[in-house]
């Protein structure tokens, strides 16, 4: 049976793993069926997925057993996999709506993974309303990164809706690499050899770009200013203690023309904006539970260093780097917040580029080293972290994807968190859209859907400052204490982000909701929110719901409307170009 090792960072994701934070990633994908299909079409899919037991790379990956597992792990590659482990079928009593979408949705991504299985996991989850499924799929991290998971998922999608029959992701070959000329091909010992002197050459002469990179860190610690973003500047907050097992899971979704539209006016990134919305979100969240620290918070954002012709034997396991970026949560005006995260993204990028592929690796274990460190030895959660938030960008598919004639509709990312990190927010690109995952740690961070609810919000007011030509400038809008309703200007939104009005959601604290997902459409469909329980049960009480009379859902589909006017809510890299893991 082949093996294949595992490398130092796939295997610190395995050792990092505890029951409370397991280190797993996915998404929630939802799709439409064609109006002519049958009323058998998910049966019909997922009797057609099960014909395939045979699995290529990185989906027959089993990690090998041993007395060494834990130390020198290495990946068992099976011929055939165990289908009926793997993909699974779920029906919700229909129609299904979103609460009991994220209720089992949240349970599911709370649950640990069998390594004595390839670490992955597909839900095909039938009886949504409107005539809609959804395919949920969780993944161990050692296994795989986002983005490559993402670039092999949609590979696996139909292009077009005439196409049927296409076989599942896993069982779908990946292309071949071109075999070198013999003449070309060393022998093993001496290829060794060169490699070995290869490589203490390429990462001696790094150096020197990795030295820049620290003495630019050092520079802007002695100025005090938040130009760049330093490891173990951020503040302690309750994002950064220990965590329990429950999990609360919220969503939204955008249209990735209008925020680009307002990053062009703003004079910076689609990444800016995304760091400023959820920048204001968290300042509001913590100001309403009196817990925001006098000093800004500030995020990790992962950037993927692959090269964007790598092939699928370079897309397997992790390539990811960090950058760390203020969050200016201090800062109660708006428009000063904005431009001081765009300052701070742009002195992170201009450093990281200046790097080598083996400088970024340097520079990666010497910002990540403590980190996993603390989170081997127990002490994560107790002691200063190195950034506040994760908050990831990752690109997608920028056409229409099917399965066998339905369309997917939305892509929601479910990433992970650990101790010290109890939130973990996570944007996901997909055709004109940008779908938001916001995962917590239930007993860390109550009514979690609200930040989902005040991320809608501040996109309303990044609308009033920049939703205008870049020619005509609006006045600069400071925080009030009372947030006032935004009037956003009109907008062409095939899928439009809204959130629920402020009133709404006190309504929802005073009955105390218990983890949610909030989510976005131009279609205002009913907004409920959800919870998962630490022993693996939803739990509906305190449930908050809106509804809207089929005449009003008509209305809103004429007009694009406020996010503090409707809401949706669901459950629980070019080698040295930080670009290539964004959606501007």
């Amino acid at each position: 049976m082949q093996t294949k090792r595992l490398n130092l960072v796939d295997t610190a994701w395995l050792n990092v793993e505890t029951p409370n934070a397991p280190m797993q990633v996915g998404g929630l994908l939802t799709f439409k069926i064609p109006d002519d299909a049958p009323a058998d079409f998910c049966e019909r899919l997922v009797e057609h997925w099960r014909r395939y037991p045979t699995a290529f790379r990185p989906w027959n990956q089993r990690l090998r057993s041993g007395r060494l597992r834990s130390v020198v792990p290495e990946w068992e590659l099976l011929d055939e996999i165990d289908v009926d482990y793997h993909f699974r079928h779920s029906a919700l009593p229909s129609p299904g709506g979103e609460l009991e979408l994220g209720t089992l949705t949240s349970r599911l991504h709370s649950h640990p993974i069998d390594f004595d299985y390839p670490p992955w996991e597909c839900h095909l989850i039938e009886g949504l309303e409107d005539r809609r499924f959804a395919i949920y799929l969780k993944v161990h991290h050692s296994l795989i990164d986002g983005v490559a998971g993402m670039r092999l998922l949609a590979r696996a999608l139909d292009g077009t809706a005439e196409t049927r029959g296409r076989p599942p992701f896993w069982a779908i070959e990946p292309k071949k690499r071109p075999r070198k000329p013999p003449e070309e091909v060393r022998p093993g010992l001496y290829r060794a050899v060169a490699q070995m002197i290869g490589g203490t050459r390429e990462q001696v002469t790094s150096l020197s770009g990795f030295a820049g990179v620290v003495r630019d860190m050092l520079r802007a610690a002695r100025s005090g200013s938040n130009a760049m973003g330093l490891p173990f500047a951020a503040p302690s907050s309750v994002l950064n203690g220990r965590i329990t097992a429950p999990r609360r899971y919220a969503t939204q979704l955008y249209s990735l023309a209008e925020l680009r539209g307002l990053a062009r006016n703003a004079g910076g990134t689609v990444n800016d904006i995304v760091l400023t919305i959820c920048g204001t979100a968290l300042r509001r969240y913590l100001l309403e539970i009196n817990a925001l620290p006098k000093k800004a918070l500030t995020a990790g954002i992962p950037v993927s260093v692959r090269t964007a012709d790598s092939d699928d034997r370079d897309e397997h396991g992790n390539a990811i780097t960090f950058i760390i970026s203020t969050l200016a949560t201090d800062e109660p005006d708006m428009r000063k917040r904005f431009e001081t995260i765009a300052a701070s993204t742009r002195a992170a990028k201009a450093s990281l580029e200046k790097l080598s592929a083996s400088a970024i690796t340097q520079y990666t274990i010497a910002l990540m080293s403590p980190y996993i460190l603390s989170l081997v030895s127990g002490m994560a959660g107790r002691t200063r972290p190195v950034f506040n938030v994760t908050v990831s960008n990752l690109p997608g598919p920028r056409k229409p994807l099917y399965i066998n004639g339905a369309e997917m509709e939305a892509f929601y990312p479910t990433s992970l968190v650990t101790h010290g990190q109890a939130l973990n927010i996570t944007v996901h690109g997909y055709a004109d859209t940008l779908g938001f995952g916001f995962i917590g740690c239930r007993d860390s961070l109550p009514s979690l859907q609200h930040i989902a609810v005040y991320a809608g919000e501040a996109l309303d007011e990044l609308r009033q400052l920049y939703g205008q030509p870049a020619s005509a400038p609006a006045a600069s809008a400071a925080e009030p204490a009372e947030a006032t309703p935004a009037q956003p200007a009109p907008t062409k939104a095939r899928s439009q982000g809204k959130t629920q009005a402020k009133t709404q959601a006190k309504t929802e604290a005073r009955k105390r909701s218990t983890g949610t997902s909030a989510r976005s459409r131009a279609k205002p469909r009913q907004a409920k929110t959800s919870q998962s329980s630490g022993d693996g049960k939803a739990a509906g009480s305190g449930r908050s719901t809106t509804r809207q009379s089929k005449s009003g859902a008509k209305n809103a589909s004429n007009k694009t409307r406020s996010p503090r006017q409707a809401a949706k809510t669901t459950q629980d890299k070019k080698t040295t170009g930080p670009s290539s893991d964004s959606n501007d």
